[in-house]
């Protein structure tokens, strides 16, 4: 795919999604922390439920700490794989607590040290709560890297190089979110909704549907 496609690709992604941003509910950088780590094999809708009665009661790292293991899995067992999920937020707490002033780090390494936090979550974090230019490859945009060709890769980490690289340097910023909502909607996994897609005629997709 030539620079021009995916210039006219993210341009038209950018006016059909104007405010391209996370549909985790967060009102800090550290509800987001959490609520991406609890969001690993689970919807962000699925999330917020479980977070709107988590939050009101424990928004900072010691007040998690101080509900321990059973009290803050009470709250957040709706949600896929929520024993192992709880010990990774309450490690992850201490470890805030402990070393970083109760402060979410703003450094990879640093997020990457984290209990529960992989490179991806560290991305989300690095890109929507401090402003880096960081995409963060989730199932809809390893999908659609492959699928539209904007970015082909065997692993996760192929298509975030391949996107840091060729994404148009004024849409990197919104890059992430961009895709993931276009993902999520409209570019879905088993039946792409190519009829009402914006970016139809630049898609390098095969199997375009009617």
């Amino acid at each position: 795919m030539n620079a021009e496609k995916r210039h006219e690709i993210f341009r038209r992604l950018s006016e059909a999604i104007p405010e391209p941003k996370t549909e985790l509910t967060h009102t800090s950088t550290f509800e987001l922390l959490i609520a991406v780590i609890l969001s690993a094999q689970a919807t962000d809708k699925g999330v917020n439920i479980a977070t709107a009665k988590l939050f009101p009661v424990a928004n900072t790292p010691q007040a998690i700490v101080d509900l321990g293991l059973e009290g803050l899995e009470g709250y957040i067992k709706t949600i896929g794989l929520y024993r192992s999920k709880a010990k990774n937020v309450l490690a992850t707490c201490r470890m805030l607590v402990e070393q970083y002033n109760s402060e979410v780090p703003r450094t990879r390494e640093a997020l990457e040290s984290l209990p529960g936090v992989g490179r991806k979550t560290a991305n989300v974090i690095l890109n929507t709560a401090f402003g880096e230019a960081t995409i963060a490859v989730d199932t809809h945009i390893f999908r659609l890297g492959n699928r539209i060709g904007l970015a082909p890769g065997k692993t996760p980490l192929d298509v975030e190089k391949k996107l840091i690289k060729t994404v148009p340097r004024e849409y990197m910023q919104d890059a992430h979110h961009l895709l993931i909502l276009h993902g999520r909607y409209v570019c879905v996994a088993r039946k792409p909704k190519c009829a009402a897609c914006v970016i139809y005629d630049q898609c390098e997709y095969k199997e375009k549907t009617a």
